[in-house]
């Protein structure tokens, strides 16, 4: 995982091909203007979301993974904490992948946390699993999908 922001997102364009799609995306949109949806970058090889509504309050959502996209989270408004674990040292054997949605969900308690604030990034990679939302408040946010 890296965090950093907006502006220190080109320091990692060289790091996979399709990053400077997403950074190109990232300069000429306004994302504070953008309404909650999907929006295309380059097919299926690159597109973002954009997530508006309060966050899941103190308690710790399950993790998350991914094994199809690298995600790259943009805080726009709000306050929000990310939970942090290792994919390899979590307990995943059995656990349904819904490989439509590239997700799954793993019930156990993150290792260390992140504290986000308007325009800050993190990218998180396939064996990152990751809690998103924690917080209280509105959040907004949004979240480009990079294919591995």
């Amino acid at each position: 995982m890296i965090v950093d922001s907006l502006r220190g997102f080109e320091r990692y364009i060289s790091f996979h091909p399709r990053f400077a799609k997403a950074y190109e995306f990232l300069t000429k949109n306004n994302p504070g203007n953008m309404e909650p949806g999907e929006y295309p970058i380059l097919g299926k090889e690159i597109y973002c979301t954009i997530w508006e509504g309060k966050g899941k309050g103190l308690e710790f959502p399950p993790l998350e993974v991914h094994d199809s996209y690298i995600d790259i989270h943009l805080l726009i408004e709000g306050n929000e904490t990310i939970g942090i674990k290792d994919r390899a040292k979590c307990s995943a054997d059995n656990v349904p992948y819904d490989q439509e949605k590239d997700i799954a969900f793993i019930d156990e308690i993150p290792e260390n946390f992140i504290n986000m604030s308007p325009g800050n990034i993190a990218i998180i990679f396939p064996h990152d699993a990751h809690s998103p939302l924690i917080g209280e408040g509105h959040i907004k946010k949004m979240v480009i999908k990079v294919l591995v």
